[in-house]
């Protein structure tokens, strides 16, 4: 019961900070980037909650309990795509003071291939949200009271509430109290169920050694860690979620600060994750891997302990759900209702956005619903988005230096996101399929550069004047 009022409290603080937040996000800069006022510790708190979601608690403790230190590389990848964001894009996103990342490739390339963009994220963001639901409903299934099915439309509405409400303005702040609880509360709990099992020496006693292979083995080949590198690792250095809390910053040094720091969080918080997985491994062999995080809760810690740790978990869901649906609804709003319907009304787009938002959380709801784990709702997400969209973004920086054009940018995300996304189809069936991801990326940046070629030598070619 102490759990249940520790998590009905956290909700309540949570939906207050909301309505606190709504007059103060009554603007258009307020509700899509927090008046662009973001210091240092709120953009670092606010990445570093929008990361460590369902994957990276969940799921990743998931991939610790099938197969030991090597599941530390789902976040692992992450710092080093943040790494890679800080040293050579930061700057540039947060200079072109924007809202959504389609603007940015719409500055690129074009409106055509802009649209193309926010069509693609809207559709690949939703799973990343219905990921977040799928792990919230496993999570609070430990109360033992009420479904599955049933935690997830609660979690499902209480995001959307306090999102509706207060937009990015309050995000960015529960984001910051929710990476406070998160970090205290992953590391209270990996400590826990290590002691419970003797420590370290414990756990090197009772797992196979294959479980201590890094940075591969056994089960995850040079292969796997590859495609993790670009499928996930690519995303956190071109995503809207890391581009929106860029964008909130109050200045460039602020983002490339951020960046910095929350790369250098992510790696303690990789391996606390893992080793709780692995001491659930020992502690409760025969459940589902996605359930250890939940079950090390449950079965280790104190009532009162694992409602504050719970707490901690549904902070990282809420938080990555409701940026990842705030950047949906603002893509969907700017970058394609506006562009067929323009409207320069502020109190009319905010409205617009609310009901998008409320829209797509649904949709989510309804995806996470018919999907059948964490790590592979985010992984169909993420390869259609870094098959499609990565490689293009990142040339567009460097436009002139490279000779793109909006008709291979144009090429490289459609043939490389749909190639992504008929990998992640289970009910088709092709040559290489597992592979699709990796060839799916590949594709798009051939097609980039091939394309963009063959129609700057189109355009030479009729712009040379005749011999007379």
């Amino acid at each position: 019961m102490s759990r249940l009022l520790i998590l009905i409290g956290y909700f309540l603080v949570i939906i207050g900070v909301g309505v606190w937040s709504r007059r103060k996000a009554g603007s258009q800069n307020g509700f899509f980037v927090a008046n662009r006022q973001g210091n240092t510790p709120l953009i670092t708190g606010s990445l570093l909650a929008t990361a460590i979601g369902g994957s990276a608690t969940v799921g990743m403790a998931g991939l610790g309990f099938k197969q030991g230190l090597t599941g530390a590389w789902w976040l692992l990848v992450g710092s080093i795509g943040l790494l890679v964001l800080g040293f050579f894009f930061a700057r540039k996103v947060r200079g072109a003071a924007l809202y959504t990342l389609p603007e940015l490739v719409g500055k690129q390339y074009g409106g055509v291939v802009g649209l193309a963009a926010s069509i693609l994220i809207v559709i690949a963001w939703t799973g990343v949200v219905a990921g977040q639901i799928v792990a919230a409903g496993k999570v609070l299934s430990i109360l033992g009271m009420g479904s599955v099915t049933v935690w997830m439309l609660i979690f499902s509405l209480v995001v959307i509430l306090y999102s509706v409400l207060g937009g990015q303005f309050s995000i960015i702040r529960t984001d910051f109290i929710q990476a406070v609880i998160l970090f205290l509360g992953i590391f209270l709990a990996s400590g826990l169920a290590l002691s419970s099992i003797g420590g370290f020496d414990g756990l090197k006693a009772s797992l196979p050694s294959g479980y201590f292979s890094f940075p591969v083995s056994p089960v995850f080949s040079w292969k796997m860690l590859l495609s993790f590198l670009i499928l996930v690792g690519a995303t956190y250095v071109v995503g809207p979620d890391m581009y929106t809390r860029l964008f909130c910053a109050k200045d460039e040094g602020t983002a490339r600060r951020s960046t910095f720091l929350t790369a250098a969080l992510f790696i303690p918080l990789a391996f606390a994750v893992v080793f709780v997985g692995m001491s659930a491994k020992i502690l409760y062999p025969q459940i589902p891997s996605e359930q250890a995080f939940p079950q090390v809760i449950s079965g280790v810690l104190s009532p009162a302990l694992s409602g504050l740790i719970l707490a901690a978990l549904i902070a990282a869901l809420m938080s990555t759900a409701a940026t990842c649906l705030l950047s949906q609804s603002v893509i969907l709003t700017e970058d394609i209702f506006k562009r067929f319907r323009p409207s320069p009304d502020e109190r009319r787009t905010v409205l617009l956005t609310r009901v998008s938002l409320v829209g797509l959380g649904l949709l989510a709801l309804a995806l996470a619903l018919a999907s059948k784990g964490v790590i592979a709702s985010l992984l169909f997400a993420y390869t259609i988005f870094t098959c499609g969209l990565v490689v293009p973004v990142i040339a567009g920086f460097y436009q002139e230096r490279l000779k793109v054009t909006w008709q291979g940018a144009l090429a490289a995300m459609i043939c490389g996101g749909a190639i992504g996304l008929i990998g992640k189809i289970p009910i088709v069936d092709v040559p290489f399929k597992e592979d699709l991801g990796l060839i799916g990326f590949a594709v798009s940046a051939i097609l980039l550069f091939v394309v963009s070629f063959l129609t700057r030598k189109k355009i030479l070619c009729h712009c040379e004047e005749p011999v007379s």
